[in-house]
């Protein structure tokens, strides 16, 4: 699956419904228990489809209905212009967080994903969770 668009079902014949791809992302970010965070990339590879781009966009469109703060980029910043919601969010879900030093911009903290994280068993088809159960957790 190319890494540059997303999967084919997201076309014009689908403008008047959620894509399935699309579906299976927010699903995914619904799964992730409160306090944790997974990242674009952990989710695609859960999906085994597309990629840390196609699951940001997907969540760009259609992720103000779902838990839009646990899904996250790699290095643990905010997302730019939601940060401070986000922040009450991790706040309120104790999700794990490393305070910013002085010359940090803005002096945000960012997550730290060591600790946040999420690493349950499983697999999406299954129902189970992330990571699927054939990908060794050191290869993330």
């Amino acid at each position: 699956m190319s890494q540059q668009s997303l999967p084919s079902d997201t076309g014009p014949a689908h403008a008047g419904t959620l894509p399935e791809y699309a579906e299976r992302v927010l699903d995914a970010a619904e799964r992730i228990p409160p306090g944790r965070v997974l990242t674009y990339g952990d989710v695609a590879e859960w999906l085994e489809e597309g990629g840390p781009r196609q699951v940001g966009r997907v969540m760009a469109l259609y992720g103000g209905a779902v838990p839009w703060w646990r899904v996250v980029r790699a290095d643990g910043t905010l997302l730019p212009g939601h940060e401070l919601r986000a922040l009450d969010h991790y706040r309120a879900e104790g999700t794990p967080l490393r305070e910013a030093g002085r010359a940090a911009e803005r002096h945000l903290p960012r997550l730290d994903m060591k600790r946040a994280r999420w690493d349950g068993g499983g697999s999406a088809e299954d129902g189970g969770r992330f990571p699927p159960s054939d990908v060794p957790p050191g290869d993330l």
